[in-house]
This record gives C-alpha cells, sequence and structure tokens, in this order.
C-alpha cells in the first residue's frame, strides 16, 4: 500500500456531481476485488494493535488507536462470511472509514488501488433467491469485476440499526390530506429506515432504487400531463448509487422546467462539509446526514408545512 494512495482526495472530488465513482479496491483473502466508496474512507493502514473493551459486542475483532482515537474495528471477511476468508490467514490492512455518523475501522486482507468508474457501468447487485446479497453494486473496471459492499448493511445487522428510533414529532397533516413523497436509494436498509419516517408522518412514498429510474419516471409523469411537482410534495434521494448518482440526478432535475420546481433533499451516508458544497452547486433544497430519524423528520414536516401553506 503506497503512502500517497488516499492524498488524491482533492482531485478526486471533482468527479463529484459527474456520474462517476471512486471506489478503494481491496481483497478478503482471495482474488476477487471488493470495493468501497473513497468518500467513506479515512485513511487505510497496517493492521495495529487491537485491545477489548467491556462494552464492545461480540462481532467486532476490538478497538484499535488511531491517532489518539479509540475505533471499533471488524473483520469485513467475517462479518459478510467470505469463502475464502478463513483460510486467508491474519488480514494485513486497516481500512478506517467514516459514514452514517460514526468511525469505524474494517480489517481486510490486501489494499489493490483507488479507480474512477462511470456510474452508469455500475449496476445493482443480483438478487438470490429474492434476497440480496451484502453487496449494493457491482462494476467491470479493465476486465475485473468489483464488487461494492454495503458496509452500511453490516454494521445494521450487527448493530439492529434497522429499527427506527421513536419520534417526538407528530403528523403535522389534517385528517384526510394526502400527500407523497419519492424516495430514492439503492439500499434496502435505508428505504426501510426512511419509509418508517414517513408512515409515522402519514406520508406515502413512492420508491426508486436508483437516479435513472427515478428521473424516467418523473419524465414520464410530466409527458403524461401529469405534473411531478404538485404530485411529490419532495423528493429525498440518496448520493451515492447505480446507474445515476443523486447529484447527477438533482442536476437533471434542475435542467428540466417541467422538473425544476421539485423539492430535493440529498440524504446520504457520505459525511464532512464537502456534501454541503456539492448541494449547492447542484441545486438541491436540503442535505440530511444519515441516519436521525427525527432530523429527517424534523426537515420533512418543515417541508409538508410548506407546502400546506402553499396550498
Amino acid at each position: 500500500m503506497r503512502h500517497d494512495l488516499l492524498d488524491r482526495i482533492d482531485q478526486r472530488t471533482r468527479l463529484a456531481g459527474h456520474n462517476r465513482l471512486a471506489l478503494l479496491l481491496f481483497r478478503l483473502g482471495g482474488l476477487q476485488l471488493f470495493g468501497i466508496n473513497v468518500f467513506k474512507v479515512q485513511e487505510v493502514l497496517r493492521r495495529p494493535p487491537l485491545f477489548r473493551l467491556p462494552q464492545l459486542a461480540a462481532e467486532f475483532e476490538g478497538v484499535a488507536d488511531v491517532r489518539g482515537r479509540s475505533v471499533p474495528v471488524l473483520d469485513l471477511g467475517r462479518s459478510i462470511a467470505h469463502p475464502e476468508r478463513d483460510v486467508a490467514g491474519e488480514a494485513s490492512y486497516l481500512i478506517v472509514s467514516e459514514f452514517n455518523r460514526s468511525v469505524q475501522g474494517f480489517l481486510v486482507s490486501a489494499v489493490d488501488r483507488i479507480v474512477n468508474i462511470a456510474v452508469e457501468d455500475v449496476s445493482p447487485p443480483p438478487e438470490i433467491g429474492g434476497e440480496q446479497t451484502y453487496l449494493t453494486a457491482v462494476a467491470r473496471y479493465n476486465d475485473e469485476l468489483i464488487q461494492v459492499i454495503d458496509v452500511e448493511r453490516v454494521l445494521a445487522e450487527l448493530s439492529d440499526n434497522r429499527m427506527v428510533p421513536a419520534m417526538s414529532r407528530p403528523s403535522v397533516l389534517p385528517a384526510g390530506h394526502a400527500l407523497q413523497v419519492l424516495v430514492v436509494d439503492d439500499s434496502r436498509v435505508a428505504c426501510n429506515q426512511i419509509r418508517a419516517v414517513l408512515d409515522q408522518l402519514d406520508v406515502g412514498t413512492t420508491v426508486m432504487s436508483d437516479g435513472r429510474q427515478a428521473l424516467d419516471h418523473l419524465k414520464r409523469m410530466a409527458a403524461s400531463g401529469e405534473d411531478p411537482v404538485r404530485h411529490y410534495a419532495m423528493v429525498i434521494s440518496d448520493i451515492e448509487m447505480p446507474v445515476m448518482d443523486g447529484y447527477t440526478l438533482t442536476t437533471e432535475i434542475r435542467r428540466d422546467p417541467a422538473l425544476a420546481g421539485l423539492f430535493v433533499l440529498l440524504h446520504t451516508s457520505l459525511s464532512g462539509v464537502f456534501n454541503n458544497a456539492m448541494v449547492q452547486r447542484v441545486g438541491a433544497d436540503a442535505f440530511v446526514p444519515k441516519y436521525s430519524a427525527d432530523e429527517l423528520a424534523s426537515h420533512v414536516q418543515s417541508r409538508l408545512m410548506d407546502v400546506l401553506q402553499a396550498a
């Protein structure tokens, strides 16, 4: 692993909003390449010493001291039951990541390189027996198959974050008044979380799994004579998705006169001030980091009140 592998983040930020995905590639004990969005990666280290804490869940390998901060560490291969992990020996590298407002480390066997891939070349993962695997996407780069791991799902299953916390915010909709929200997210965990919040607010939902699907849906509505701006109170969109990302979806919505009036809230696990700058650049109305049920509900309620007052 070269020391300057993650020193090119500033260069890669120029790709965001241009429907491209930057992936850090790694292996879990075999030849298969896996990927994680580089905007979730803080740094990559040789495996440090790990130590146990009494309150640490048994699924974690331990805690690493990373620059004076205690970071909980998972063996990623074992967490997803990768068949080659247990015969590969000790995982040699630690990927320190930040998403969903938390920092965690993932042990991997080898770190390869960073690649930039056009999002249209990234596909949803295959479904096996009606259930998704621990993948959020698959892609090919120089004839190599890359499997993008759904690290959010890995953590959600370990910590049972799939359950939505109780909210202190009641519905603001008058009885008999129905409003619809378009939710765009490729993660089933995230869609279930968002839908649970909207259900508690008595808001109807339409769910799409990527930006291209959502954009085509909105354009078909407009072409048929139905006004998407009147039909949907708002669009809640993830940022990192296959086929078309949330930045590009927002840009395309603003470019289309029939869609430009839609209220767009970007809802993402990616952390950092960079997202706030991109929200302004692409013309989104709001940005909420994943995942706080109460904060998401607050933004939704604020928008619903504006819609009711304008009606």
